[in-house]
């Protein structure tokens, strides 16, 4: 397929250079150019714009919030203004549930098609394509998508026809990592305050009955205090927290433990470590029990 991709952050990068790797034509479109020349030295052309980067069957976004995702769409030069009628912008971004729904309307409005794919992986995930794709919007212009999907991911959920029902299941399973991480790390807290060591607590919980993937990934980042570089920022983990957060408002439902989790972000990122990986928020956990 003919695509432009949008967005060459950690995530976006590998997810741009596996669409190469299958054989895709793809435009490439960064803020800072450099990294997108990595890429054209790997066969993508660059773009001097979100819509230049929009001039094919579809487009990809993958960036870090609201903001930058509202500049790059609506701006004069967005793809609002540079995507073909009929053509799909495929939203692989974290973003609210009513940015989603604002975007869903705009490009029914312009005759173009939108499809909310959020992913679940880090960026060494994304750089094997074994991102879990989370896709929701109209069953055709899903199904003409699926070939990207393969070649980002191992597996792709379909969630519905109405797009933003893709990021309200990403910010659902974002807050039950977040929770994850509070509990793992007060669980760690407990036992190093009691003179356990935690690479033996950490056998414990990944080989018996905790031995499910995110434990396995995040249990030993606890276990060695290793937080930097960060796979995915703290400061980014606190906006997908008050998304849910902010979801959960209008969907009136209490959510405590994710108003816990905020708090405990918060605090680390007033502490200076909001570069810092969001499993840090275990360090938090363990500076408040006095370790």
């Amino acid at each position: 397929m003919d695509i432009g991709f949008i967005g060459l952050g950690h995530m976006g990068e590998a997810m741009a250079r596996n669409l190469l790797k299958a054989g895709h034509r793809v435009t490439v479109y960064n803020r800072t150019r450099d990294k997108a020349e990595k890429l054209a030295a790997e066969g993508a052309a660059i773009a001097d714009s979100p819509a230049g980067a929009s001039h094919g069957e579809a487009v990809i976004t993958m960036l870090a919030n609201d903001e930058a995702v509202e500049a790059v769409v609506f701006g004069e030069e967005g793809v609002l203004a540079g995507l073909r009628r009929d053509a799909v912008h495929i939203s692989m971004s974290t973003i609210s549930v009513a940015l989603s729904d604002r975007l869903d309307a705009a490009h029914a409005a312009a005759g173009q098609r939108y499809v909310a794919a959020p992913v679940l992986g880090r960026p060494e995930v994304a750089a094997a394509a074994k991102l879990f794709v989370l896709a929701a919007g109209p069953e055709a212009a899903i199904g003409r998508c699926q070939v990207l999907f393969d070649a980002m991911g191992q597996k792709t959920f379909v969630i519905g026809d109405k797009p933003s029902r893709a990021n309200l299941v990403k910010l659902a399973c974002n807050f039950l990592l977040a929770s994850m991480l509070e509990s793992l790390g007060e669980a760690f807290a407990l036992v190093r305050k009691g003179g356990i060591e935690p690479q033996r607590f950490l056998e414990v919980v990944t080989g018996s009955m905790f031995s499910a993937p995110a434990y396995k990934t995040y249990g030993p980042i606890i276990a060695e205090e290793r937080y930097e570089p960060a796979g995915f920022k703290m400061t980014l983990a606190l906006k997908d927290i008050r998304l849910a957060l902010a979801a959960a408002d209008a969907e009136a439902v209490p959510m405590p433990a994710a108003s816990l989790v905020r708090d405990h972000m918060l605090q680390g990122i007033a502490q200076g470590e909001g570069n810092s990986d969001w499993a840090g928020i275990a360090r938090i956990v363990a500076r408040n029990a006095g370790l």
